[in-house]
Parts: structure tokens; C-alpha cells; sequence
């Protein structure tokens, strides 16, 4: 992989619609994509900015069905056999102001390999860890940077020794998303619950086909999890939404570092929090967790104005 690589950038261009950010803003459950523009029945206007984190509904793979992997994954950086099984790693977001992404610029995306290495994880087991920038520009130059990892695991071996039961889905009802009172630093925490329905819509508005997100059989019989796994993409952007909601204030976000730890999956209910109180501006960063129960399932930092 590295060689067949090495030194390339990958180039595209699309305009920004609004329509796409619409559909992406009521599948967050947030019918006001910004205060006061509400976008419930029509999409946003040329010129609007993309919230911190939305661009990731833009250039979404290409290629015919033909061209995906038996999981239904885009194959252009993935690792070689036996090391099938993917997972969003984590990354780092940085925004490039006074440049802006918005409603109905053209922008380019230049795409690289970073890197691509034989791991361990801590429980030993080998893995493979793939690392792409990109770069994001528009019509006033360079606007973000977009750095993303990927972990591949081994195939599993003639299924599970112990399959695990299917979750009955068909109580969930919808998503659901809620602010809960004040916990550590002051900040309320916000408790998350996807249903297939939800996670069904973000892979369709990115164009996912990774199976693990939306077919139940394949989630448990294949990749080993109890049913549909949220998107980490989903939870990066649902941390962005968080900050500028609950913690960002006047500021404008400069960059977060993330991290995914566990998986989380269809039905589950779990919570997101502001770790420690730091005032916008003193540039200083915001601690955000993602957990179920006393298990941390991913984990950011963002820096601020």
C-alpha cells in the first residue's frame, strides 16, 4: 500500500450543496443547523458555513458496488488480507481561519497517505494502522485540515465460538438525544441513543456501505459485535455539536484531537461530557468523553478562540 502511494495526492472537486447539509442536520435531530436558521423544510442558503466537523458529507467514496470490499468498504486504502476488519481510529481536525467552508463554494480536496504500519494492540493482537491527511480548499484558500486513522484487524476465524444474540431493535423506537443537568466543570453532559434508522441515514448521506453499521447478521456473525456499530465519524461530529452548544461560547474552533477506545452499537445509551471547565479564549483545551457507563468509548480535545 505504502508503495502503490507513496507521493501521490488524490484531487477532487464538488460544490458544497445545501441540500446535503440539510439532510445531515435533521439526521442529528437538529432542525436549526445555526441559531436561527432553521432548515427543517428548506435547505441553507449559498454562503452559509459548514458547522465544525459537517464537511464529512462531502466527498464521499466513489466507485460502483463492484469496487467495494465483501463488507461493503471503499477499498483505496485499505490493508492487504488477512487484516479485513476496519475501524475509524481517531484523527486531528484543524480549521485554517480566517478561511471558511460554506454553502455552494467549490472545493478541492487533496487526499495522502500518511503512513501505513504493523501495531499491536494492547492485547496483543496485530493490526495494521493506516494514516491519510486532507486538505480542504476554497475559494479563500487553504480552510481545513483533515487527518484520519484507521485500524485493520485480522479476519476472525470461522465465525465466533460464541455468537452473540441479536438485539431486539424493534423497541427502540426513534434516536434520541438529550442534555442532562450539569456534571464535572459545569457543563451538562448529553445522553445519545441511535436507532437502525438513524445510523442507516448517516451511512447513506456519506455514502458507507461498511456493513458493520447497518446489517445486524453481518455486525454479530462476522465482525463480532451484538448489532450495528455507531459511526465514529457520527460521534466525532456529535462532539463538535456538543462544544459549540454547550461549551464553545463566542469562540470558533481551531482543532480537536480524537479518539476512538470501544465501540459502541445500536440501542446503546451513553453520554457525553465536558471533562473540566476552561474558559473560551484562553486558549487553552476542552476535554470531551464519550461513555458508557464507567467505559470510555472515545475521547477528544479541542482548542478554541
Amino acid at each position: 500500500m505504502r508503495h502503490t502511494f507513496r507521493d501521490r495526492v488524490i484531487t477532487r472537486r464538488q460544490i458544497l450543496d445545501g441540500n446535503q447539509l440539510q439532510k445531515l442536520s435533521l439526521t442529528l435531530g437538529r432542525p436549526h443547523l445555526h441559531p436561527g436558521l432553521d432548515v427543517s423544510e428548506t435547505p441553507p442558503p449559498d454562503g452559509t458555513p459548514l458547522p465544525p466537523g459537517y464537511h464529512l458529507v462531502y466527498f464521499t467514496p466513489n466507485g460502483t458496488e463492484r469496487e467495494l470490499g465483501p463488507d461493503g468498504t471503499d477499498l483505496t486504502f485499505n490493508a492487504p488480507a488477512p487484516f479485513t476488519r476496519r475501524m475509524w481510529a481517531g484523527g486531528r481536525m484543524l480549521w485554517k481561519a480566517p478561511a471558511q467552508l460554506r454553502v455552494g463554494q467549490q472545493v478541492e480536496e487533496r487526499t495522502r497517505l500518511l503512513a501505513a504500519a504493523a501495531k499491536k494492540r494492547l492485547d496483543g493482537e496485530e493490526m495494521v494502522l493506516v494514516e491519510v491527511e486532507k486538505e480542504f480548499w476554497g475559494p479563500e484558500g487553504l480552510a481545513l485540515v483533515d487527518e484520519r486513522s484507521w485500524a485493520f484487524l485480522p479476519a476472525m476465524v470461522n465465525g465466533l465460538a460464541s455468537p452473540r444474540p441479536a438485539l431486539d431493535t424493534t423497541v427502540l423506537g426513534p434516536s434520541t438525544v438529550e442534555d442532562l443537568d450539569g456534571g464535572d466543570g459545569g457543563y451538562p453532559s448529553r445522553q445519545f441513543r441511535w436507532s437502525p434508522v438513524g445510523l442507516f441515514r448517516f451511512s447513506a448521506l456519506t455514502f458507507n456501505g461498511h456493513k458493520i453499521h447497518y446489517d445486524g447478521s453481518w455486525a454479530r456473525s462476522v465482525e463480532g459485535h451484538p448489532g450495528p456499530v455507531v459511526h465514529g465519524p457520527l460521534n466525532l461530529i456529535n462532539m463538535l455539536d456538543y462544544w459549540r452548544d454547550v461549551c464553545g461560547g463566542p469562540g470558533a474552533v481551531n482543532e480537536i484531537r480524537y479518539r476512538a477506545m470501544a465501540p459502541l452499537h445500536t440501542g446503546d445509551t451513553y453520554q457525553m461530557s465536558a471533562q473540566k471547565r476552561v474558559g473560551p479564549g484562553d486558549g487553552k483545551p476542552f476535554t470531551i468523553l464519550v461513555q458508557k457507563g464507567n467505559v470510555v468509548c472515545m475521547k477528544s480535545t479541542i482548542v478554541a478562540d
